[in-house]
């Protein structure tokens, strides 16, 4: 698939930046061509309204999770441990998005409560076809979902921060994780 124009990712990212900083109400389409740079003109070119704006970071989520279930699928420690592992990491396009789309869900934006459910869906289905259990499947999410939890509070990359103890902890972590797998 071809990426979108540069104007359109600039815009893009200066809407995420406002959702994701103070919230969806002050993501004006003024603020938002403002903090992209552009002209009102220039951003209504590309998105018509709020709601375009918000649709284009819902699609833009779903992009970066189908990129994220291919590495899953072909992670050689298999897609449980790629999960858990990769639950520290923010600050990657990834959580930029489910960060918004988050916050478009608190907003009652139509579709992202949605997006978030088939995203974590498509996740909880990798990882259960790996441990064949539905109850291992939901303890693996429920590690990782608490890990990338700490990895995202302000100040988690401080030492002595629960997020830094999980990172330091990660290897004996994933070990429970092998003992959900069938024939642990």
């Amino acid at each position: 698939m071809p990426r979108p124009p540069a104007a359109r990712e600039k815009i893009l990212a200066a809407y995420c930046d406002i959702v994701a900083g103070d919230g969806e109400r002050a993501a004006t389409m003024d603020a938002t061509a403002a903090r992209a740079g552009v002209s009102k003109g220039g951003l209504l070119y590309h998105f018509k309204s709020k709601d375009a704006l918000a649709d284009g970071v819902i699609e833009r989520l779903a992009e970066a999770a189908e990129a994220d279930l291919a590495r899953m699928k072909s992670f050689a420690e298999g897609p449980s441990r790629y999960f858990v592992r990769t639950s520290v990491e923010t600050g990657t396009e990834l959580d930029t998005f489910l960060v918004v789309v988050m916050r478009l869900a608190a907003a009652q934006h139509p579709g992202a409560v949605e997006a978030l459910s088939a995203v974590h869906g498509s996740w909880w289905k990798l990882i259960r076809d790996e441990v064949g259990d539905d109850s291992a499947a939901d303890a693996i999410m429920l590690l990782g979902d608490g890990i990338y939890h700490h990895a995202s509070l302000p100040g988690a990359s401080a030492p002595g921060s629960t997020a830094s103890y999980f990172r330091s902890r990660l290897e004996s972590v994933l070990e429970q994780v092998d003992r959900l797998k069938p024939g642990a």
